[in-house]
């Protein structure tokens, strides 16, 4: 699959995006020129040479602190992302085969979870637990994992319906083994392409929380705190938001972009999609060109 998605224009172009967002992540607080929490007289600066985006309110260098704030909206949007996976998934896929009761109390878990709004209930849950990044994005994760429940539950049914499935069922076989062997090749497919859309939701999940303070409390840098504290000084520097908004933009844009790209290669249009591409590859070339009825 991974060899397909980059053969796409557009997957090379979301792998490049999501790899440069995962670096600046990785290398970003050593990059920062300056030290990103300290304050000098220069509020509210120009860009210059000194301060490339120039400095906040409290004359704290701009870009040091969005190359700094960089790890915390990957990291939660990763902690997001695989709370969802490991709550949603695996649940999605035993409901099918443990039973009814298993499979109604996990239906009515994941309804309760969609009709909760996402924002309160990790409010009122980090007021419970403690106001952090990790027990913020653990909630949301939670409330994300009705997306992959209900993915990893169809591609599941599709499958259990199979006649070698029910053959192996019929064997004797473990349902470890079914899994392992003949459901999560099908199943795969569609949750990678759930797993590339939430990571864009996580970011926006990120950003809205630490928008609002919630996780992350300030001085520690942010790309929603940036938004936050930018927004209140758009008089002076009306420009300031679109450094944070287009980090956030174009992140979400590569997650969504890398979703389509893996729906393209899976399942019946990818198979499709393969064959073209070997029909194309055997297809002769212009000087061998294939001969007509009427030669």
């Amino acid at each position: 699959m991974v060899r397909h998605v980059l053969s796409l224009v557009s997957g090379r172009i979301a792998v490049a995006v999501l790899t440069l967002i995962v670096l600046l992540a990785v290398l970003g607080p050593s990059l920062a020129p300056q030290d990103p929490l300290a304050t000098s007289d220069h509020t509210l600066a120009a860009a210059s040479g000194a301060h490339w985006l120039g400095t906040d309110y409290l004359g704290r260098d701009v870009l040091s602190r969005l190359l700094d704030g960089s790890r915390v909206s990957v990291l939660g949007s990763l902690e997001v992302t695989l709370m969802a996976l490991v709550v949603g998934a695996i649940p999605g896929i035993l409901s099918v085969y443990l039973g009814r009761v298993f499979e109604w109390v996990t239906l009515r878990l994941a309804d309760t979870l969609v009709a909760l709004p996402f924002l309160l209930f990790a409010v009122a849950v980090i007021a419970l637990l403690g106001n952090g990044i990790t027990q913020a994005m653990f909630v949301t994760g939670a409330l994300v994992s009705p997306l992959f429940y209900r993915v990893a539950r169809a591609a599941t049914l599709a499958v259990a319906r199979s006649p070698y499935v029910e053959a192996a069922l019929i064997s004797g076989a473990s349902i470890g083994w079914i899994v392992r062997r003949h459901v999560w090749g099908k199943v795969l497919p569609p949750i990678a392409v759930a797993l590339a859309q939430t990571i864009g939701v996580g970011f926006i999940i990120v950003s809205s929380l630490t928008f609002l303070g919630i996780g992350v409390q300030p001085p520690a840098p942010t790309w929603g705190g940036l938004l936050a504290s930018d927004l209140a000084y758009l008089g002076y520097q009306p420009w300031a938001p679109l450094a944070p908004a287009l980090l956030i933009m174009v992140t979400v844009w590569a997650g969504n972009l890398l979703a389509d790209a893996i729906r393209d290669v899976s399942g019946e249009a990818g198979r499709a999609f393969v064959n073209d591409r070997k029909a194309r590859a055997n297809r002769p070339g212009t000087s061998d060109p294939v001969p007509t009825g009427g030669a």
